[in-house]
């Protein structure tokens, strides 16, 4: 079979202002970024307000492996199956950052037949939204040096900022530096550090915006760190806000590509899943449900991770209620979970374990999904299994997953083979979820914003993970008293922790028990609207491995992209 690249740039591909126009977008709203790919100006949704909303689908997983599930590919599969079979479909998902384009996972524009292109594009740049976000990120984070040099008249304390630089590079060595030095010309010497521009609250602020207004007014409320008597200090007091909103004036509106079977696909920002909330923007979607009879949408990692958040964070913000939610799962990824063979990260996998047929394994692996499933309907929402096809996976494998599926409350659970064969091969799963989603939808959040810090922590630790409790660090007990002193123990909880794991430890596979989850810190993005707890060590800035991705990235003699996946 053709690599994903030799598939992308072998399709067809149409102008993007006929993919706009075949769901109702006229030009007008258009700004184009050559022949086939655009911006949708904000405007549009004063047109389509009086709209009746399409369906809502959230597409997750379980418990992720190394190996890779096809969240991705599984989401622009299912929309390109529900055209297929005469619904009107829209696809949302974020945008890929370059750190891990060029690190660890490649690209992240799907996969075989389900894709969305141009593929280089998605993954290389695409309109500079993120770009901007770093530029409007690295703005405050001078204002705030240069503030510290020329006087501090808002009596900063240093060792309180929390405000670090950012890049879109996977690159360790800037994890923690010192900068400032050189004499006194160059500012006051302090220790600080970078992250990855997805990592950033203003990528998180950008996703959960619901117009210029609101864009600067949060981008106002984010808190860089604390006076010397304990008040938070924000990027309004350092008079930033106003241009940071100026420079994300463009990147603000979603950008429109489309799928290998010419279905719309928005895509727009890209917040990380472990730190922030890791979803596609608002915006995105209340332009999309208004004209598609069906938008599905992606959320980062697991149903513990970014699909939590999906139900507690965005939608609240958004206003908008899922109709019913699609877990994905794979046959070799529950084989591992169920102790069929194990992933050490840089050690090649045993292949032979992982494909050799293991129907006890899958059996107990199936209790990762149990819990995904019980999860989602913690949220009154119908549910989907979609089982990602793999060549050697054996139908006793398959029929386990379903009965167990089923008997946990899915509504059905399909194989899926929209890798192979794109639209056609997710037929049957796109029916399963027209079915699922006509059904009475029950949607309601897992907690109140009025409960206190700890109670919201604590619902999500034992109702989502499954933990036992929740102990907490010294550090974390002062945060929460600080917060609550300074207004913002209202905001939804964002918890941050690690993705290969229901639990704080990646270590603990399948469905842990009789844990207890640390929380070692909490720290505020008042801008974006959370707070987010710490469990365990958390990297805002990756690395490369030994051999990265960006290694098979070349020009041909032909001046055209290869290596990219």
């Amino acid at each position: 079979m053709l690599s994903d690249i030799e598939i992308a740039q072998a399709a067809k591909i149409k102008p993007i202002k006929e993919i706009a126009e075949s769901i109702g977008i006229d030009e007008k709203y258009l700004e184009l970024y050559g022949n086939y790919k655009a911006k949708i100006e904000l405007e549009i949704l004063q047109d389509l307000k009086n709209k009746p909303n399409g369906k809502y689908i959230d597409v997750t997983a379980i418990t992720p492996t190394p190996l890779g599930e096809g969240k991705t590919v599984t989401t622009i599969g299912l929309s390109q199956a529900l055209n297929r079979i005469g619904k009107k479909t829209i696809t949302a998902i974020r945008q890929p950052s370059l750190g891990p384009v060029f690190g660890i996972k490649g690209g992240a524009a799907g996969g075989g037949y389900s894709q969305v292109i141009p593929m280089e594009d998605f993954n290389l740049h695409l309109t500079g939204d993120i770009h901007a976000v770093g530029m409007a990120h690295n703005l405050l984070a001078a204002f705030i040096d240069t503030h510290l040099m020329k006087g501090n008249d808002l009596n900063i304390n240093p060792f309180s900022i929390t405000w670090n630089r950012v890049v879109d590079i996977s690159d360790r060595v800037l994890r923690h530096i010192i900068v400032g030095l050189g004499g006194e010309a160059n500012g006051l010497p302090r220790e600080t550090g970078f992250d990855i521009t997805v990592a950033s609250e203003v990528m998180a602020i950008l996703a959960l915006t619901t117009s210029l207004k609101d864009l600067r007014e949060r981008l106002g409320k984010i808190v860089i760190g604390s006076t010397h008597d304990g008040k938070p200090v924000t990027a309004e007091d350092l008079k930033c806000a106003g241009a940071m909103t100026v420079l994300m004036k463009d990147a603000i509106k979603p950008n429109i590509l489309q799928t290998l079977e010419h279905g719309a696909c928005f895509v727009h920002a890209g917040p990380f899943a472990n730190i922030a909330h890791g979803n596609s923007s608002i915006v995105a979607d209340q332009i999309a449900i208004k004209l598609g009879e069906y938008v599905v949408t992606e959320s980062g990692f697991g149903a513990d991770m970014g699909a939590e958040k999906f139900m507690n964070i965005k939608c609240r913000y958004s206003g908008l209620k899922p109709d019913a939610a699609v877990i994905v799962c794979t046959v070799r990824a529950l084989k591992m979970h169920g102790g069929g063979f194990t992933f050490i990260p840089g050690q090649p996998v045993d292949k032979e374990a992982m494909d050799r047929p293991n129907v006890e394994a899958v059996v107990k692996g199936c209790e990762n999904l149990e819990k995904m499933i019980e999860n989602m309907k913690l949220f009154g929402l119908p549910v989907v299994i979609a089982i990602n096809n793999f060549e050697k996976d054996t139908k006793d494998e398959i029929e386990a997953i379903r009965e167990r599926a089923k008997a946990a409350g899915a509504e059905d659970a399909v194989v899926s083979q929209v890798w192979l064969k794109g639209g056609e091969g997710g037929a049957e799963l796109a029916e399963a979820v027209v079915k699922a989603a006509e059904k009475p939808s029950s949607f309601d959040f897992l907690y109140p914003l009025e409960w206190p810090i700890k109670d919201k922590i604590e619902i999500i630790a034992k109702k989502i993970y499954g933990a036992e409790g929740v102990d907490y660090l010294p550090l974390a007990e002062k945060k929460i008293e600080l917060y609550t002193k300074q207004g913002f123990d209202k905001l939804p909880i964002c918890m941050a922790k690690t993705h290969l794991s229901l639990s704080h430890d990646p270590n603990l596979k399948n469905r842990p028990r009789g844990y207890k989850i640390p929380i070692r810190d909490i720290r505020a993005s008042a801008g974006a609207g959370f707070l987010y707890p710490l469990l365990g060590e958390m990297r805002t800035m990756p690395g490369l491995p030994k051999v990265p991705a960006g290694n098979r990235v070349d020009i041909d003699k032909n001046g055209k992209i290869v290596g990219l996946f």
